[in-house]
């Protein structure tokens, strides 16, 4: 079974939370009618949600090999000490 291109528009749409009130109560009746736009919904917020986790475990690898190399680095004593004393 294929996602129409609509259904993930729209889905992606209502998921990014852009709808108006009208919208998002129309998109609601019909993921209660429609059992594929209700299946193609389940898995694309799962998808969503993987997706967002994937990010900021990729971000926090970033942030701790920055933060390893500011203060483990020998060579940025003087970016340490600067730090240190903004929270002094």
């Amino acid at each position: 079974m294929m996602t129409s291109r609509n259904n993930t528009r729209v889905i992606d749409h209502y998921l990014h939370g852009e709808p108006s009130f009208a919208d998002k109560l129309l998109f609601e009746a019909r993921l209660a009618v429609d059992p594929v736009l209700k299946s193609d919904f389940h898995f694309q917020k799962k998808t969503h949600r993987l997706l967002k986790m994937y990010h900021r475990e990729k971000l926090r690898e970033e942030l701790e090999a920055l933060h390893r190399e500011l203060f483990n680095d020998p060579d940025k004593i003087r970016f340490r000490q600067s730090i240190s004393q903004l929270f002094k």
